[in-house]
This record gives structure tokens, C-alpha cells and sequence, in this order.
């Protein structure tokens, strides 16, 4: 799957040059989801993870690429059909305060979805509603079915977020940072909450990450991405026992460890990722890369399996 996004150009810019430039969002990006399970995405801020969550939902269009649902191609899906299939799969953002209407009240932001769908309508629609509530939390369910989200904590309001992506009981559900802007206090109880719901309602989640301790401990499976491209993963016991690929050590060493006596050697990358408009030539990380040989400037690598999990480095070549 690729997502290119091309660049504005201004009037002088255009004279000047006909040559177009595109946003590498996501470039050449595979990966699969079994049913029931948590697949991670971890990577810095620009590595293009949200925009995969995207596109997978088709909320976004890919560029190249194909996207399978339950064993059916829905890349081209449009209108109606498209409609369909959202009640089977649905996204929880990351930021709680703008992913909420301020003008709707929680028991109608909840119930939207239901509406939309044609599930249910008059007692019955709140009756599924105020159950939900129940389900993530928000108790007693008849208080918070009447406030504005501004009446509202942080937590709470992700609460009423989570509630609207599980009401129209979907398989598959994208997770995008949903914990990041939320009280570290209260981080563990909202991820309890969606592994809990998880099993409740058999669902499978595509969970979008910064955060690689989340990741261990909630995903079966994690892929680390950098600059659009996939450069490890494996199944999670995997990758963070034997991490292959340069960049994924140096993620998993900024994990603090509590009451460690062991001195954990941190490996710290030099700059920052670098821009997704003109990506470097050969491996993508090898201007940061402590590691890097001369090949790595000049040929991109391929996911290779090594070790049980696939990685794309030219040290294991």
C-alpha cells in the first residue's frame, strides 16, 4: 500500500519547475491482521502510522495498493457499500477533546453511529446507549447521558469515545494514540478497558503507537515503522527479545525500566527523521544509523525473515 500526497506549489514555483513533488506518507507498506488480534504500529511522529490507520479504514485513498476485509478486496468500495462496511469497522482518535462534537450531548454522540446505521431507533436506541456506557465505565449511565463533553475529564471524554466506536459492534477497530493525551494516572485503566472489550466483544484492533511499553504490553504482533516504510516485525515476545534492525534497538532502549539495578545502555540517534518529500537514497535510516555500511546509502533493503520475525537491514543480508 502506498499513499502519496502531492505538494502545493507556489506561482513562482510552478514557472519555475514542472517537476511535481508527493508526501511519501506511506510507501510500500504490507502487513496482516488475524481476527482477535492486537497488531501494533510503533514509530516516531511522522513515520506515517495514522495515515495507515487511514487508509486501512478507507477514510483515505491509497495512492497503489490493495486492502482486504474478511477475504474481500475494498479498495474500490464507494457510496453505499462503503457505508456498509463502516458499521464493521471503526477508529477511536487520539485526542479526546476534538474528536467529540462540543454541541452534542454524550447519549447523542453515542447514539449517532446507531442512527446513521438504521440499528435502532426511540427507547430501544437509548437503551443500547446507556448499556454502553455502562460497559466503558461512565457510571451511573443516566448522568453522563445528558452532559457536554467540556463537563467532562480527559478520561472520561475517551471513555464516551470508546463507547461510540463499540456501539455498532464492529470486528475491527484502529486505535489511533489512544492513550497519549490522557493523565498517565489513568493511562492503565482506559488500556484494561480495551483489552476487556476486546474479549467481550471479540474484536480486533490495529493499535497506533509512539510508545513502545504500550505496545509490549498489549499487542500480539508489532511493526516498527520509519519514513512510511516497515523495517521490523514479528510477533511481540520476538522483537522485543532480539530486536534486529538498528532503529528498533534504539527505540526499545529508551523504555524505562523501574527498580532496575542494571545500567540500560541507551542509544541515542543522531537528528530527526528526515522529510517524507525527498526521502533519502538507499535505507531511509541510514543518516541516523550508527551502523550503516556502504551499501545502506545506496540500495533500499527488503523485509527479510531472520531469526522468526522479518526485518529490512543489510546487516542480516
Amino acid at each position: 500500500m502506498k499513499k502519496y500526497f502531492p505538494v502545493e506549489k507556489t506561482f513562482i514555483e510552478k514557472l519555475l519547475t514542472r517537476q511535481k513533488k508527493y508526501v511519501k506518507a506511506v510507501d510500500d507498506v504490507t502487513f496482516g491482521i488475524e481476527k482477535g488480534e492486537i497488531f501494533s504500529l510503533v514509530g516516531e511522529t511522522g513515520s506515517g502510522k495514522s495515515t495507515t490507520g487511514k487508509l486501512i479504514l478507507r477514510l483515505i485513498n491509497p495512492t497503489a495498493g490493495k486492502i482486504f476485509f474478511d477475504g474481500c478486496d475494498i479498495t474500490n468500495l464507494k457510496g453505499e457499500e462503503l457505508r456498509k462496511l463502516r458499521r464493521h469497522m471503526q477508529i477511536i482518535y487520539q485526542d479526546p477533546y476534538s474528536s467529540l462534537n462540543p454541541r452534542m450531548k454524550v447519549g447523542e454522540a453515542v447514539a449517532h453511529p446507531l442512527e446513521i446505521h438504521g440499528i435502532a431507533r426511540g427507547s430501544e436506541r437509548k437503551e443500547l446507549v446507556l448499556n454502553m456506557l455502562e460497559k466503558v465505565g461512565l457510571s451511573p449511565a443516566e448522568e453522563f447521558y445528558d452532559v457536554y463533553p467540556d463537563q467532562l475529564s480527559g478520561g472520561q471524554r475517551q471513555r464516551v469515545a470508546i463507547a461510540r466506536a463499540m456501539i455498532t459492534k464492529p470486528e475491527f477497530i484502529v486505535a489511533d494514540e489512544p492513550v497519549s493525551s490522557i493523565d498517565v494516572s489513568i493511562r492503565a485503566s482506559i488500556l484494561e478497558l480495551m483489552m476487556n472489550l476486546k474479549k467481550e466483544l471479540k474484536l480486533s484492533y490495529l493499535f497506533i503507537t509512539h510508545d513502545l511499553a504500550v505496545a509490549k504490553y498489549i499487542s500480539n504482533k508489532v511493526a516498527v515503522l520509519y519514513l512510511g516504510k516497515i523495517v521490523e516485525m514479528g510477533l511481540t515476545r520476538n522483537l522485543f527479545k532480539e530486536p534486529l534492525h538498528p532503529y528498533t534497538k534504539a527505540l526499545i532502549s529508551a523504555i524505562p525500566v523501574p527498580n532496575s539495578k542494571l545500567k540500560k545502555e541507551r542509544i541515542r540517534l543522531k537528528g530527526e527523521i528526515p522529510s517524507a518529500i525527498d526521502v533519502p537514497k538507499g535505507c531511509r535510516f541510514h543518516p541516523r544509523c550508527p551502523k550503516k555500511i556502504r551499501i545502506c546509502e545506496k540500495k533500499e533493503p527488503e523485509l527479510k525473515k531472520v531469526n522468526g520475525h522479518y526485518v529490512a537491514c543489510y546487516l542480516y543480508s
